[in-house]
């Protein structure tokens, strides 16, 4: 157990967005919600998943939606809050404590504002150890674990209950819920108890996300490559180096869908990286190559800064250096690759994993 404060918000903003795979909505709106309510509400307290009681309630918090929305439609701050209040007044239970569904900008600070506000704990453990774009993508549901009952509301005050069949079936109707919303909207989901967190979810992961933020803003003060420093923490590897020469982005159907080019520099001059991406990045690969691709993780990174640029910041003449990250591996089983691997996003390629791409160079067919 330990306390949250602002400079820990500040560095896990950053690690979250980097882990977010360009998903997960704004960093920069996240951290400022998280901010405002330690300002107001004083620290939070960050649990250890081992400190959680095995029959404790505990819900998961976060947003849904298109993060290109998030530019202009901006969550109040009041919504979290009234999500976890609808849902302890329909399951008749209080809850525990919150945790983050996903790492991401946004994802990985609402569950810290709404502690901040509520006086709850947030426990160090998330559902996917990166970001994905649907409900049912979370190692919860490799388990079995339902997703609902579920809240989702939004700036206005609506606010919807949901009781599904099973997780995909989540996903389908929340969010034809969110685009209604207007594109965007806040949820409590997964409400599990303590042992099934300890049990499904993936530990650790705030701690993770705060090394890395740290280990990137201490790379500027002490003049160090922060790309590198991400790399050892994450066990990654750089893909490619370039500028960003094109992105075809639009919102549809409640994600941001589409593509960015970057044109090779350096050592790459000469090569073409296209980058496919579904609210998060999900694959990346040259005109010869398969560099990496989903359920590993793909990060765009700031050449000079190591700053996270997300997908909806991805803009003509960015200089940038892509990574990717091998990931957990509950993501590397049957069921895992059939949930979130490249096929399920009709991509025609295989699953291989990031390191052996790296190593053998694998050309893509």
């Amino acid at each position: 157990m330990r306390q949250i404060g602002k400079q820990e918000i500040e560095d896990i903003a950053i690690g979250a967005a980097v882990l977010g795979t360009g998903g997960g909505g704004d960093p920069y709106i996240g951290k400022l919600m998280a901010l405002q309510a330690v300002e107001e509400y004083g620290p939070i307290t960050l649990l250890s998943v081992d400190e959680v009681p095995d029959d404790a309630l505990v819900v998961a918090s976060g947003g849904m939606g298109a993060p290109t929305v998030l530019i202009e439609k901006i969550p109040s701050g009041h919504e979290v809050a009234q999500t976890f209040q609808s849902l302890e007044k329909y399951m008749g239970k209080e809850v525990f404590a919150t945790y983050p569904i996903e790492a991401g900008g946004i994802n990985s600070m609402l569950p810290l504002a709404l502690a901040a506000q509520l006086g709850l704990p947030v426990v160090d453990v998330d559902g996917m150890g990166r970001a994905f774009p649907e409900l049912q993508m979370t190692t919860f549901y490799l388990d079995g674990i339902s997703a609902t009952p579920m809240v989702l509301a939004d700036e206005k005050g609506n606010v919807t209950i949901m009781d599904t069949i099973d997780n995909s079936w989540t996903e389908r109707i929340a969010r034809s819920v969110t685009v209604q919303k207007g594109g965007s909207a806040t949820c409590a989901i997964y409400p599990m108890l303590g042992k099934n967190l300890k049990e499904s979810g993936i530990h650790s992961i705030l701690q993770l996300e705060e090394e890395i933020g740290r280990a990137i803003r201490l790379a500027k003060e002490t003049n160090v490559d922060p790309v590198n420093e991400v790399l050892k923490l994450t066990s990654g590897f750089e893909l490619f180096r370039g500028k960003v020469v094109d992105v075809d982005r639009k919102t549809e159907g409640g994600w941001a869908r589409g593509v960015a080019k970057i044109e090779g520099l350096q050592a790459y001059k000469g090569e073409h990286l296209e980058i496919r991406f579904q609210n998060e990045h999900l694959l990346a690969r040259t005109k010869d190559r398969l560099l990496c691709v989903t359920p590993d993780l793909i990060a765009v990174l700031d050449a000079e800064t190591g700053l996270p640029i997300t997908t909806e910041g991805l803009r003509y003449g960015a200089r940038c250096v892509v990574i990717g990250m091998p990931c957990h591996p509950k993501w590397r089983t049957e069921k895992g690759i059939e949930t979130v691997g490249p096929r399920y996003f009709r991509y025609d390629a295989d699953y291989i994993p990031v390191e052996q791409l790296v190593e053998k160079g694998s050309v893509a067919k």
